[in-house]
């Protein structure tokens, strides 16, 4: 048994869906229900007694401890945060409470639980925090790419706060021996994705007939790795990695989000093309750029290939065919996430953004 925290988000529940499709072994789910975390992404599992959801935060260490002490995980697959720049400038307090705090009781329910195990059982207990590139801060064109040694120099409420809980990670392995490990990965994209996140927004829009809100000059450099692939590193990274290890997920594909809005527009050219056949570029629209925009992140993802043999099994050109695929064929979910909250979000940040 394992118990993943933020399950029924993005990531969270595309890790799920995967494991739960790879092993026998069962999993308890935590997950706070925010505006992200959305029930339907797990809804393939409903009846499998192998998944246990459970409605609760990581800042209720109570909750924690009591599901820890009944299930006896093995390890713990830490994917709950708040994990959204521009909400992170309207918003900071949340990210405060939740990556910070919550994470600092999250570690307090499980270093407790950890230390009343038997010497095996201590032995082979992990918990995986999963973080991001954007704690590295921002690099020049030319700059090599963050290693896991580069300086934090978070530039958003959002990085700076997933930083504090990497420190905080660090510090529990160091002062009290907890054995964790941490992954910082790239900008992912894929199914389950909510629509506010640049790939799924253009796809939403474009299909709408609405703009298609670009910051700045879209010249701003990223490093996009498919799901998937991610969820596939962090098993492999709880079977083999390194206690106290950092490993750098990525996906080996740097390019700029004007490239990207132009790809997705290519591929809803051929599979789902405008009824008066004009190209979805036209609805293209450059607006303001945010605040403390970062120019570029890139992930060296040497050492989790080097040292436990993982690569990406995706090219940009198959993950990205893959998610615009999905979203064309499950509009009823797109549907169901395009709740009045989500449409007054939106409003508020692109709507003052004028071209």
């Amino acid at each position: 048994m394992i118990l993943v925290t933020g399950g029924a988000g993005f990531i969270g529940a595309n890790f799920v869906l995967d494991w739960l499709a790879q092993s026998d072994e069962g999993l308890i789910n935590l997950d706070k229900l925010t505006y992200a975390g959305n029930r339907e992404n797990l809804a393939a599992l409903a009846g499998d007694p192998r998944h246990i959801f459970v409605h609760g935060d990581i800042g209720d260490r109570q909750l924690t401890s009591r599901l820890l002490s009944q299930h006896q995980p093995r390890a713990i697959i830490n994917f709950a945060a708040e994990s959204h720049v521009d909400r992170s400038i309207h918003g900071p307090e949340d990210f405060i409470q939740t990556n910070i705090v919550g994470t600092f009781h999250l570690l307090e329910a499980v270093r407790g639980y950890w230390s009343s195990l038997r010497d095996d059982a201590r032995q082979g207990f992990r918990f995986l925090h999963v973080s991001t590139d954007e704690v590295y801060g921002s690099l020049a064109r030319e700059e090599a790419a963050f290693s896991e040694t580069h300086r934090y120099e978070p530039n958003s409420p959002y990085s700076a706060s997933k930083a504090a809980s990497d420190h905080l990670v660090r510090a529990y392995h160091h002062t009290y021996g907890l054995p964790v490990l941490t992954t910082n990965c790239s900008n992912n994209y894929g199914p389950y994705h909510f629509p506010e996140k640049l790939i799924p927004l253009m796809i939403v829009n474009a299909l709408a007939g609405k703009p298609l809100p670009v910051y700045g000059d879209g010249q701003q450099i990223r490093d996009w790795l498919y799901v998937r692939d991610h969820c596939s590193a962090i098993r492999r990274v709880l079977d083999a990695g390194r206690p106290g290890e950092t490993y750098n997920v990525g996906g080996w594909n740097e390019k700029p989000n004007l490239e990207i809005v132009h790809t997705v527009c290519a591929l809803l050219d051929e599979l789902r093309p405008r009824a008066d056949g004009k190209p979805y570029r036209e609805q293209i629209s450059y607006v303001t750029d945010r605040p403390g925009h970062d120019r570029r992140y890139a992930i060296d993802a040497r050492k989790i290939e080097r040292e436990l043999g993982w690569k990406p099994a995706e090219t940009f050109a198959t993950g990205i065919r893959k998610t615009v695929q999905w979203y064309l064929e499950n509009q009823d979910w797109v549907r169901n996430v395009q709740s009045g909250v989500y449409r007054a979000w939106v409003e508020k940040n692109y709507g003052a953004r004028q071209p």
